[in-house]
C-alpha cells in the first residue's frame, strides 16, 4: 500500500499493543489486536504462562494510548511497522519501533487545536456530541482541544469530535508544555495503581511494566523520559548509589542481575525510608517494597533524578 512515510498516524483504539513482529500475537491474543480492542477480556483470559511469554519470548515491545501519534514505516497485509513518536528509545532516534495491527491505527487529521487535554483520572469517559458514551480513555491519554465550555473540552479524536469532562482532564498548551510537577507528585500518582497487575510492555491502567510505570507517572508531571529502563538509567541527574541519604522521594532506582553488574533489568521510584514503589513483575502487582533484605537490595546499579 503506497503512503507518505512522513505523515503521522494515530492509535485508533483505547490501548494498542506494539508487537515485536506480526507473528508475535497468538490466537489467545486476538481480543487485544482487534478494533474495538477487548483489552479487559484479553488480559483476564491470559494465563500466567502465556502472560509471561509476552516477555520471555520477546513478543511485546510497548503500547500506545488512544490518539498517540506514530510514523508508519511499512504495511504488510494486516500489520504496520510503526515508530511511537512520544516514546524515546535507543532503538530508533525518532521513537519506539514495532508492529501493530493496521486496524488499530489510522491517518492523523490536521486540526486547529487550542491546546491539549491530558486525562488526569485513572480512566475517563469520552462522550460523543449527543452525550452518548463513546469510549473509556485511560490515564495520560492526550487529545487536541478544539473548543470548550464550563463543563467539557470538545476534543478531536480518531472517532471525530467528542466531549471530555474537565473534571477528568488537565489542560496544557502542548504535549511539551504539560505543567512541570515534582517527582514526589509522580509518586503520589503512582500510589493510585497499587495492586494493579503487572503487564510486560504495559503503558496503561490495564497494566504497566516497570519502566512503563515510571515513564507514565513522570510524563503526567511534565517530564518525558525514555521508554525503557536501560535508557532511563543513562539519562537524568546521576545520584550516588552508595549513599542512600542523598536519595529523594521520586528518584528512580535501577537494578541489574549479578548484584548490579549486569544489564539494567528493572526500575522503580524511591518512596523514602528505604522503600521502593514499583510495578514488580509478571504475576505480581504495583507495590511498595522494603528494600532491606530483598533480592533487589543487592542489585541496585544506578539512581537517577528527573523531575525536581
Amino acid at each position: 500500500m503506497p503512503f507518505d512515510k512522513t505523515k503521522e498516524w494515530v492509535c485508533a483504539v483505547k490501548v494498542g499493543t506494539i508487537w515485536t513482529e506480526p507473528n508475535s500475537a497468538r490466537d489467545i491474543d486476538n481480543p487485544g489486536i482487534s478494533n474495538p480492542v477487548l483489552l479487559g477480556e484479553w488480559l483476564e483470559a491470559l494465563p500466567y504462562k502465556e502472560r509471561l511469554a509476552l516477555c520471555n519470548e520477546n513478543r511485546v515491545q510497548t503500547q500506545l494510548l488512544y490518539a498517540e501519534p506514530v510514523l508508519v514505516e511499512v504495511i504488510e497485509g494486516e500489520w504496520a511497522k510503526v515508530i511511537a513518536l512520544w516514546q524515546p528509545s535507543k532503538k530508533d532516534s525518532r521513537g519506539y519501533p514495532g508492529w501493530i495491527p493496521l486496524a488499530q491505527i489510522q491517518p492523523a487529521e490536521q486540526v486547529d487545536s487550542k491546546g491539549i487535554a491530558r486525562v488526569s483520572s485513572g480512566k475517563a469517559q469520552l462522550w460523543d456530541l449527543q452525550n452518548k458514551p463513546l469510549l473509556v480513555l485511560p490515564f495520560n491519554t492526550i487529545l487536541p482541544i478544539v473548543s470548550e465550555d464550563e463543563v467539557f473540552y470538545t476534543v478531536h479524536t480518531p472517532n471525530g469530535k467528542a466531549l471530555l469532562s474537565k473534571v477528568h482532564a488537565q489542560f496544557a498548551p502542548s504535549v511539551e508544555q504539560i505543567p512541570k510537577r515534582t517527582a514526589e507528585e509522580a509518586v503520589v500518582l503512582g500510589e493510585n495503581y497499587l495492586d494493579l497487575p503487572y503487564l510486560w510492555g504495559g503503558m496503561s491502567p490495564y497494566g504497566y511494566d516497570c519502566s512503563g510505570f515510571t515513564y507514565n507517572m513522570l510524563k503526567a508531571c511534565g517530564s518525558i523520559i525514555p521508554r525503557d529502563a536501560s535508557d532511563q538509567a543513562k539519562m537524568g541527574e546521576e545520584i550516588s548509589i552508595h549513599d542512600s541519604s542523598l536519595w529523594k522521594v521520586g528518584d528512580l532506582l535501577f537494578f541489574a542481575n549479578d548484584e548490579g553488574t549486569g544489564p539494567v533489568r528493572h526500575v522503580g521510584f524511591y518512596y523514602g525510608n528505604g522503600l521502593l514503589l514499583h510495578s514488580h513483575s509478571t504475576g505480581k502487582t504495583v507495590e511498595i517494597l522494603v528494600l532491606a533484605g530483598s533480592k533487589l537490595e543487592k542489585e541496585i546499579c544506578a539512581v537517577r533524578r528527573y523531575a525536581v
